[in-house]
C-alpha cells in the first residue's frame, strides 16, 4: 500500500508542471501525430507555443500576455513580421538558449539584430522540422491613403510538419491567392481580427479551400467567432475550434 502511495504521489509530481501551466489561464490541446503529440498551448492574440518530440517552438512571443522568464526556453522562435505585438524583443530575449533559431522576415531582422531571415516561399529544415514560408498581406483591408495594413512580399505566414502533420499558422493576412494553394493542411491558425485582417467570411472562404481537419480562428480581436463557426457549420470535414486567443 505504502509503495502504490509512492508511486502515485511520483505520478502527481510528473504532473505537477503540467497542471501549473494549463492553471495559469492557458489552453492546451495534444494533436497525435506519426511521431508522438504535439502539444499546442494558446497564449494569446497571435502568440503560440508548439511542444513536439522534445522541442519548443514559440510563435510571435509577446509579454503582454505572460512573463516569458516563467516559460519554457525556446527550440525555435517563428515571428510572422515586425509590428510591435509580433516582435517582442523582451519576450524573445527572455527565451532564447544556447542554439535557440530566431526566423523572422527581412524589416524584422533589421529591428531584431538578429535571426535568419525567411523570404515569402523560402522553405528550411529546423532542429528536423520542416518550415515553408507563405505570404501574408491584405488585399482590401487598408490605411489612409490606400496603403495595406500589411503590404504584400513583407510577412510570413509558415507551414511546420510535424510528423504527418501539416499546420499553417497564417500570421496576419487575407485569404490570398498563394494561401489558397497551399496543399495538404491538417490544422490551420487563421486570423480574423479587424480591420487588419479577415472577415468571419474571408476565414470561412479559405477554409473551404484549404480544408484543414481542424481550423483554429486566432488573433481576433472583438470579431464575434460564433459567425464563423455558423459559416462553416455545413462543412463536414473541417471542426472549428475556438480558444482564447483575442
Amino acid at each position: 500500500m505504502k509503495k502504490a502511495i509512492r508511486i502515485m504521489t511520483l505520478f502527481l509530481f510528473l504532473l505537477l508542471p503540467l497542471y501549473t501551466f494549463a492553471q495559469g489561464g492557458f489552453e492546451m490541446d495534444t494533436i497525435k501525430t506519426s511521431q508522438g503529440n504535439l502539444e499546442i498551448t494558446f497564449i494569446g492574440h497571435g502568440t503560440l507555443m508548439f511542444s513536439f518530440d522534445g522541442r519548443i517552438i514559440h510563435v510571435d512571443p509577446w509579454t503582454e500576455f505572460t512573463d516569458y522568464e516563467d516559460m519554457p526556453k525556446a527550440d525555435i522562435i517563428l515571428v510572422t513580421h515586425d509590428h510591435y505585438d509580433h516582435l517582442d524583443k523582451k519576450a524573445i530575449a527572455a527565451l532564447k538558449k544556447d542554439g535557440t533559431q530566431i526566423i523572422l522576415n527581412e524589416a524584422g531582422n533589421k529591428q531584431l539584430g538578429e535571426g535568419t531571415i525567411m523570404k515569402n516561399g523560402d522553405v528550411k529544415i529546423l532542429s528536423g522540422l520542416k518550415i515553408e514560408a507563405v505570404p501574408a498581406y491584405n488585399i482590401v483591408h487598408k490605411r489612409d491613403a490606400n496603403n495595406p495594413f500589411h503590404p504584400k512580399g513583407v510577412g510570413n505566414g509558415y507551414v511546420i510538419t510535424f510528423g504527418d502533420k501539416r499546420v499553417y499558422v497564417a500570421g496576419d493576412t487575407e485569404n490570398t491567392p498563394e494561401m489558397k494553394a497551399i496543399k495538404g493542411i491538417d490544422i490551420a491558425f487563421l486570423p480574423m481580427n479587424l480591420p487588419y485582417t479577415m472577415t468571419p467570411e474571408m476565414v470561412a472562404d479559405a477554409a473551404k479551400v484549404l480544408k484543414p481537419a481542424i481550423l483554429y480562428p486566432y488573433h481576433y480581436g472583438e470579431t464575434d467567432t460564433s459567425k464563423l463557426i455558423d459559416l462553416l457549420k455545413d462543412e463536414k470535414g473541417i471542426e472549428v475550434r475556438i480558444r482564447k486567443m483575442k
